[in-house]
């Protein structure tokens, strides 16, 4: 069916599996940040819109983190069920990593979760504002193994090979491998920035439709200062990645730029738009400008970019997607810096909660960051092959021994499960967000901590809480 073999259904599954868990993770990094500040800031400065922003976003992210788990869950289990043949080959190192980061991250998260979702009434301010900064550590470290074990495959090094096996000899070149420093960085900027597009867009939407409150107000402020931040500094790391990437992953950087073959003695132009052919080896309909590749890429003007001509047929990634995909990140990420120069503009002027036209691009903007982390994933990953492990172990050969039915079987149930599970997820995730934050009228002198009467930060509340016209009533208060 399609052409397609059970080995390109695998990583159809994988990929679509994949693509639902990375974006639940992105969120709660940033999330999980984004409340530290919150409710350090409501203890320093005694600013009840901290504390009522720190309860509205504390319910989104526990339903993220939720969806997040569930999904992680499933995509490990793959690792044994479709891919065990890699599984066997390089487990010595991915098996101890992903484990250690259960035994650091995620037990430090769970640890720390109930008391910071649940213990506002119960334990003293110091102490939740410890465990809410935990939960922000926990999810920084759960990265910084998930990309430890990820990077390796990519640039594997600190391993030797015994009886067909990977096993580790050095565990510090196995984690800080060449390409684990710029991935990191990477990922976690690409997280921050995900989240204050969304909570950006999120203050955006309710500003448009006449909900303007001083909670509102500090979400779009505190987010657009992210964003004029972070922005620019993702675009930086960016370009220390690419370098790390030409090094590295020579292969990668030529279908990312779709370029086929260089001419002798000149530097090599930049392709902004085109169709790469893969069968005829060259890229139809492109626009391109002389010599700015060699520059982007090279930082001089007299360097060549490597060509896909320059690798066998059978090692080549494929360029029509990555090409693309590259594209489209890039992309997004200088409308996110725009909208980060823009709001600094309105800020100046006075006019940043009431531009109406900056409103609406900041709502549009919402789910970007998401998108073009997706489209970053797929650069990657799509990038890294016909390698599993690069240049130790192809994809091809660390595939399970499945039929075609049975993957295709699995995949289409995949396909069922996830978009009514998580759509479900979703929906009620951006229903929370459609409340917008209690701005906790009437009960100014009452700051909560042990023994004070506050609204819980419970993630399921919202389905007992009623909404009256723009302004949102708590039916009950603990």
């Amino acid at each position: 069916m399609f052409g397609l073999e059970a080995l390109d259904l695998a990583r159809i599954q994988f990929a679509f599996t994949v693509s639902f868990h990375i974006l639940f993770p992105a969120i709660t990094i940033g999330l999980a940040s984004y409340l530290a500040v919150l409710e350090g800031l409501w203890l320093k400065t005694g600013n009840n819109v901290y504390r009522d922003l720190y309860h509205f976003w504390s319910k989104i992210f526990a339903v993220n983190f939720g969806m997040g788990v569930v999904s992680g869950l499933v995509m490990a289990y793959q690792f044994g069920t479709n891919w065990s043949r890699f599984s066997d080959f390089a487990g010595a190192v991915t098996g101890p990593l992903l484990t250690y980061e259960v035994l650091t991250a995620f037990f430090l998260e769970a640890g720390f979760l109930g008391v910071m979702l649940f213990g506002w009434n119960r334990v003293g301010r110091g102490l939740h504002f410890f465990s809410t900064a935990m939960v922000a550590l926990g999810t920084l470290v759960s990265t910084f193994w998930i990309l430890a074990s990820n990077s390796w495959m990519h640039t594997p090094q600190g391993h030797e090979i015994v009886d067909g096996r990977v096993i580790p000899m050095d565990w510090l070149a196995v984690i800080f491998n060449p390409s684990f420093p710029y991935r990191l960085a990477h990922m976690a900027t690409a997280a921050f920035v995900a989240t204050a597009f969304f909570v950006g867009a999120s203050a955006a939407w309710h500003l448009l439709r006449g909900r303007d409150n001083p909670a509102i107000r500090k979400m779009l402020s505190m987010a657009m200062w992210m964003a004029l931040l972070v922005a620019p500094v993702q675009a930086v790391i960016g370009d220390f990645h690419g370098l790390n990437t030409l090094e590295h992953q020579p292969a990668k950087i030529a279908a990312i730029e779709g370029h086929w073959e260089n001419e002798p003695g000149e530097p090599t132009p930049l392709i902004l738009f085109g169709i790469p052919d893969m069968q005829a080896e060259t890229t139809r309909y492109k626009i391109e400008i002389p010599a700015l590749g060699s520059l982007i890429l090279t930082h001089s003007l007299d360097k060549q970019v490597p060509a896909m001509k320059e690798f066998a047929p059978e090692d080549r990634p494929n360029s029509l997607i990555i090409f693309w995909s590259f594209r489209v990140m890039v992309g997004l990420g200088m409308l996110m810096i725009a909208a980060g120069l823009w709001s600094l503009w309105l800020r100046k002027r006075g006019t940043l909660h009431s531009c109406r036209p900056f409103l609406y691009f900041v709502m549009w903007m919402g789910p970007s960051g998401l998108i073009a982390i997706l489209a970053g994933w797929f650069t990657t990953e799509i990038g890294r092959q016909p390698w599993v492990v690069y240049g130790l172990m192809r994809t091809a050969d660390g595939v399970s021994n499945h039929s075609y039915a049975q993957l295709g079987i699995t995949l289409v149930m995949f396909v069922v499960v996830y978009f009514a599970l998580f759509g479900t997820g979703f929906g009620y995730m951006m229903r929370l967000v459609r409340k917008g934050p209690h701005t906790g009228e009437g009960d100014e002198q009452n700051p909560g901590g042990p023994g004070q009467k506050r609204t819980p930060a419970r993630p399921l509340s919202a389905s007992y809480e009623s909404t009256v016209g723009d302004n949102v009533s708590h039916s009950k208060e603990n």
